[in-house]
């Protein structure tokens, strides 16, 4: 019974990462007709920093959802840590703990680095577009970004109920 609903939440979520997938390929879609338009009415180098910026932007929020996710398993497995964890387990996931930690906050400077050049970007196109297509710019980056987080979240879920099935398929003879 309980592999049944770990198979069927398992089910939805692969629906779920396949409309994902399709919204991400319709905001791709989106995002090549934005990037003619500004091609059509911004000077090179106005282009180069808007390709630049979008091109960053998958990388850097990518960066931190990986960076962040890694950084809770490690934290997860700490909780776990009793008397009977050997010394050299707890100071390997201290010093895991330590790196992502340092690497994150590192992410995070580049997060508000693009953040800042988000807003010169915007600025940039703000000469150029007309309001509706300055929104239509505004929206593409946020739908960007939820998508990226959305994708990384259903891969974890995904992740944690297909281990979780593996777990409960080898414990029965």
């Amino acid at each position: 019974e309980l592999m049944g609903s770990l198979r069927a939440r398992l089910q939805s979520l692969w629906e779920e990462r396949e409309l994902v997938l399709q919204e991400g390929r319709e905001c791709a879609e989106r995002g090549r007709a934005l990037e003619a338009t500004v091609r059509d009415l911004c000077k090179p180098n106005e282009l180069e920093r808007y390709l630049m910026f979008i091109g960053d932007l998958e990388k850097v929020v990518s960066l931190l959802l990986c960076l962040s996710s890694r950084l809770a398993r490690v934290q997860n497995a700490m909780s776990r840590i009793d008397g009977s964890t050997d010394a050299e387990e707890k100071h390997s996931l201290s010093q895991r703990h330590k790196l992502l930690s340092r690497q994150r906050e590192d992410a995070k400077d580049l997060k508000e680095n693009l953040d800042r050049r988000e807003r010169v970007v915007s600025g940039i196109l703000a000469k150029y577009l007309t309001e509706q297509q300055l929104h239509d710019y505004r929206h593409f980056v946020q739908v960007k970004t939820s998508l990226l987080i959305e994708q990384k979240d259903l891969e974890e879920q995904i992740k944690f109920f297909e281990e979780q099935l593996e777990t409960l398929e080898q414990s029965i003879p």
